[in-house]
């Protein structure tokens, strides 16, 4: 009894580690005495020869190769950034990327290009451009470099975030004092631009009043001048508080003597 019993569980045993299960997001491929067999093992369960045979799983979902890095700036500087890549294996490349890198491709193929990649981008802007410059156009342009690198290898590129970006604080002091002194003379840049927009609206109304008196000048006469002389004189003539009233010398009157009695 015994014995069927110690069979039976070397039975299992040898059941257990000759099947494979290769599960959603993976690629199977066996591996049998040193020689891979390059036909991919899709999802679900494989026997094999335990004694002869290995099955080798090569992840294919998107995982996540997180970089904290110094890199150098135009000016020769050195920063911090912490940046994200997200990639996955090409399903069909899977045995290619086994043999040509092994099981830790990781590192010694993608995330070597991609600090290398990193560090040729931000080589190209200056500390301060690295804080003004849209980080999708950064992401955009690191993304489409470690793409060309890598893609070609079995591997593709999902996205590329950077996160963040820490300078050292005099360095970061002097580029933000940098900026400020950029802002104040913009600022003053706007200033003088609208000085000068009044200045110029100022001198268009004094050229339009000066030429609507040069029209009112030459559109008056002598006889348009006596005739308004005449209506004022009669309008003096009428009102209640006018006592005297002298004209050009040659007609002199004197109205209305005494005030008006209520």
């Amino acid at each position: 009894m015994k014995t069927i019993r110690n069979f039976l569980v070397g039975l299992c045993a040898l059941c257990t580690i000759s099947c494979s299960i290769i599960r959603p997001g993976q690629v199977g491929m066996k591996q049998r005495l040193g020689k891979l067999d390059r036909t991919p093992l899709a999802q679900g369960a494989y026997f094999f020869n335990p004694f002869t045979t290995t099955v080798k799983r090569i992840n294919t979902r998107t995982v996540e190769a997180l970089n904290d890095l110094d890199v150098p700036t135009h000016e020769g500087l050195m920063v911090k950034a912490e940046i994200a890549l997200l990639y996955h294996v090409k399903p069909e490349a899977a045995p290619d990327v086994f043999v040509n890198y092994g099981a830790n491709y990781q590192e010694v193929i993608v995330e070597s290009n991609f600090r290398a990649v990193v560090r040729h981008v931000t080589a190209k802007y200056m500390a301060r451009e690295l804080f003004a410059v849209d980080r999708k156009k950064i992401e955009n342009e690191i993304t489409d470099e470690i793409s060309t690198s890598v893609w070609t290898k079995g591997f593709v590129v999902d996205a590329v975030l950077l996160k963040s970006i820490t300078m050292p604080p005099q360095i970061f002091q002097a580029v933000e004092n940098k900026l400020k002194s950029e802002q104040e003379a913009l600022q003053m840049e706007f200033i003088i631009a609208k000085q000068k927009k009044e200045a110029e609206r100022m001198q268009i109304e004094a050229e339009a009043i000066k030429k609507y008196n040069a029209k009112v000048s030459e559109s008056l006469s002598d006889l348009l001048v006596k005739w308004n002389g005449v209506q004022v004189l009669k309008g003096l003539v009428t009102s209640p508080n006018a006592k005297v009233i002298i004209t050009d010398g040659k007609t002199p009157m004197i109205i209305n003597d005494q005030p008006k009695q209520p």
